[in-house]
């Protein structure tokens, strides 16, 4: 055993104290720039607060400007008609004033007649008296047959729209704070010090769902033909089935029919609380539809088809195999994707995700909110996919009809997995969706194991662990 004072004599020169030492210094190091980059975000929420009081005051503006104009549309078709019924009634008036100064004549002329007047002249006189007079009746009969005397009323009513602001809208909007992850760059601190949290983003081949429930359709609905399905923030499920909009229940019981469209509809999405976006194809259309009160409360209209459509964080996209839209929801403001082709559509953090089958073949691509290609991926494990979704994760779940398969992508578009198979009860799966807090999963499929457009009639729903 070496002497205290040996051991003493090399401590400051030893690697524990050349380790802490630099260790210290990467921790200052790590709590300047954890400065830095908490003020700059302090800052970030400055100008988010700023641009938030600007988008709420533009909002009340643009309302009080346009209800101003339907109160001054209204107040001017209320002048329109009360001028229209007034002008009919002092014409009216002024020619049974006109009648009255003709009888007061005529009697006036009778009685000259019978204080100066012939027999004969009296006879001949009274015969056109009593034209006249018969003329004055029948105008007066006229009038009682007619609606002329009949009281007209001016009635006013407030449109329902505007009642249903004043008993449903229950606040200006909603505040909310979203997470995401910090883009602050620390340095690794050894083992034995404090460590750098690493999320924990399983591997695909490492996702495993359990199955929770299978729908449940009274025998008069049969059969279905389940176009797209949403799962709702609450657990609860829409499925688009033969242009209806159906809601089940959180144990996927049929609930009502929300909606039913005329045009040809395939895809929907959440958009909002009571609110669901409808693609209708060819129609080029949007339909947002209102869950609570069963009507299309506003109609979007495009350049092109309506394939499918997703939405997150106020802004929308509608694909087609042509090209896409982006909307912002805020404003309204459409910008065209030409480069972003795609059958099915989903956003995620500001990036889009599609899928387009074209010449036998399904890519699944990952671009910019400005159309940029960032990658594309293709499998042979993906096969005529009818739907795509993400998870929390970033991991793009495919329905891959012809391989009877739900296929999982992983974030980077470099790998992907088959989570659910045909052994697992999944027949040309047409449809997928994910609500990316619970981790619950629905995926309609064919119940009878064959391709036949009169009989998907049925869906699963999975439960993702850590997901």
């Amino acid at each position: 055993m070496k002497p205290l004072s040996d051991i003493l004599q090399q401590v400051k020169s030893s690697a524990s104290f050349q380790n802490i030492e630099r260790d210290l210094k990467d921790v200052k190091e790590n709590l300047i720039n954890s400065v830095k980059y908490i003020k700059s975000r302090i800052s970030t929420n400055n100008i988010q607060k700023t641009k938030a009081v600007e988008e709420i005051r533009y909002m009340r503006k643009s309302i009080d400007e346009y209800l101003n104009q339907l109160e001054q549309k209204l107040l001017d078709d209320l002048e329109s008609k009360h001028s229209k019924l007034q002008s009919n009634m002092d014409i009216l008036v002024q020619q049974m004033e006109q009648r009255a100064s003709q009888i007061d004549r005529m009697q006036s002329e009778l009685t000259n007649l019978i204080q100066y007047a012939t027999d004969l002249q009296i006879y001949i006189c009274l015969i056109e008296i009593d034209k006249s007079s018969s003329r004055v009746a029948n105008y007066f009969e006229n009038l009682e047959q007619g609606d002329d005397l009949s009281e007209k009323n001016l009635n006013m009513s407030i449109s329902s729209d505007l009642q249903y602001i004043l008993q449903d809208v229950k606040s200006f909007g909603d505040i909310t704070i979203s997470i995401s992850p910090s883009t602050l760059q620390v340095k690794t601190i050894r083992k034995d010090q404090a460590q750098q949290l690493v999320p924990n983003i399983p591997d695909v081949e490492q996702i495993k769902p359990f199955r929770m429930y299978a729908m449940t359709i009274p025998d008069n609905m049969f059969p279905l033909l389940i176009e797209a399905c949403v799962v709702l923030p609450d657990d609860t499920f829409i499925i688009l089935d033969k242009s209806q909009l159906l809601l089940f229940s959180n144990n996927v019981c049929f609930v009502r029919k929300i909606y039913t469209f005329r045009d040809i509809t395939l895809d929907v999405c959440f958009v909002k609380t009571n609110t669901v976006a409808v693609a209708l194809g060819s129609a080029n259309k949007i339909a947002l539809v209102c869950v609570k009160k069963n009507r299309i409360i506003k109609i979007v209209r495009l350049s092109h088809k309506c394939d499918g459509v997703a939405v997150d964080d106020n802004m929308m996209v509608v694909s087609s195999d042509e090209k896409s839209t982006l909307i912002n929801l805020n404003d309204m403001c459409c910008t065209i994707l030409q480069g972003v082709r795609a059958n099915h559509i989903s956003l995620f953090k500001g990036n889009l995700y599609g899928v387009l089958d074209e010449n036998n073949e399904s890519r699944v691509s990952c671009y910019k909110n400005n159309g940029e290609h960032i990658w594309t991926f293709t499998h042979l494990e993906i096969d005529e996919a009818r739907g795509l979704t993400l998870d929390k994760n970033g991991c793009i779940y495919i329905a891959s009809s012809n391989n009877n398969s739900i296929v999982v992508v992983s974030p980077d578009g470099k790998r992907c997995s088959s989570i659910l198979s045909e052994h697992d009860g999944i027949h040309w799966p047409w449809s997928i969706d994910i609500n990316k807090e619970s981790g619950l999963m629905m995926v309609p499929y064919d119940s009878s194991g064959e391709w036949d457009t009169e009989s998907f009639d049925s869906a699963f729903v999975y439960k993702i662990p850590n997901v």
